[in-house]
């Protein structure tokens, strides 16, 4: 698995503690970490993003996409990685917040007012609020991959009944977000992927983060498995997302490392670069982990980056890895199969 690292660093950290040189954002610094993890053969390359605020303070790749030595090299401005469950904050949460703006959603009202397929015991009170700060008191996940198409996927995410009282326990839930892509389907009246793209990446200059990348563009993906003795590469490494087509709420994304660090955090290339794309006001409603890209110049305004290779200003909640391509046929191993990529061939 080549990996993606995306660092926010907190700038109203408290003091450091004691060290034998100051800390510094520099090779010095990080490269000694990654390239032990390649030597170890915990993963064959990465790239490395980390940023404060409005500033990228280093970014870098590393390694190769295999441990193919013919293998591409990791840049972290081309090369592609699934973002996993970072589509749940850059992609969903994102166009759910437009749609809200626009008058579309109300976060407090039932789901089912949406979804009205959504009508299991236990379901008529959870709210979209409930959805998005995982208080629906919905499972974790099902075993969605086990159904024969999307369709019957889908209507088993709206069969799922509540195994808490919504509202009085924090379940961490792709359910939830598979919930909310839906909504926004039937809100905006087009898929997730295609009003991401025309109303989130577009605006943000994210012309390399998209749904189900073409073929074209495989040979910059990264991959996480290998099937046959060939690396797999392009299609969502989660087996529920898969099921579901490759777009859904909680995972499908790919992206750049570049682009990853711009989209979830903070971007500034000055104010004729900007528009506006979800209001200050609107951010504080959400309570959910997790960062639109604003330009400090002006409350609520997000920046356009006209070019990911030349992104300044990179950063994301926590620290996060992206990973690659999918397990092919529902995740299951077969004979001659090998996946993940975790140990280089001997």
């Amino acid at each position: 698995m080549v990996l993606a690292a995306l660092v926010l660093l907190q700038a109203a950290a408290g003091p450091l503690a004691p060290a034998t040189r100051p800390a510094a954002f520099d090779a010095a610094t990080f490269d000694p970490i990654i390239q032990s993890g390649i030597r170890a053969g915990a993963y064959p390359g990465a790239a490395l993003v980390v940023g404060r605020a409005d500033t990228v303070l280093f970014i870098k790749g590393y390694g190769r996409l295999t441990w193919s030595p013919r293998s591409s090299a990791v840049a972290p401005d081309s090369t592609l990685f699934d973002l996993a469950s970072l589509t749940k904050v850059v992609a969903t949460t994102t166009a759910l917040m437009l749609l809200v703006e626009r008058g579309a959603v109300k976060i407090d009202t039932p789901v089912r007012t949406y979804v009205p397929e959504f009508n299991g015991d236990g379901t008529a009170g959870i709210t979209v609020r409930q959805l998005l700060t995982h208080t629906s008191g919905l499972r974790a996940t099902l075993p969605l991959y086990e159904e024969p198409d999307a369709a019957a996927a889908l209507q088993r995410v709206f069969a799922a009944t509540p195994i808490y009282r919504p509202g009085t326990r924090v379940v961490y839930s792709d359910l939830n977000a598979i919930l909310l892509g839906e909504i926004v389907r039937r809100a905006a009246g087009e898929p997730l992927d295609r009003f991401a793209a025309r109303e989130i990446f577009a605006p943000l200059g994210l012309t390399q983060t998209l749904f189900r990348p073409p073929a074209a563009l495989r040979r910059r993906i990264a991959p996480t498995g290998e099937w046959h003795g060939h690396a797999v590469a392009g299609e969502v490494n989660d087996r529920n997302a898969a099921r579901l087509g490759g777009v859904a709420g909680h995972a499908g994304l790919f992206a750049t490392g570049a682009g990853a660090g711009l989209a979830g955090g903070a971007h500034r290339r000055g104010r004729e670069q900007c528009r506006h794309l979800v209001r200050a006001a609107q951010l504080r409603t959400y309570r959910l982990d997790g960062h639109v890209a604003l330009d400090r110049s002006g409350p609520g305004r997000v920046c356009r980056a006209a070019d990911e290779s030349r992104v300044r200003a990179a950063s994301a909640p926590a620290v996060h890895g992206a990973q690659g391509s999918a397990r092919p046929h529902g995740g299951r191993r077969r004979p001659g199969e090998r996946w993940p990529l975790t140990q280089p061939r001997r």
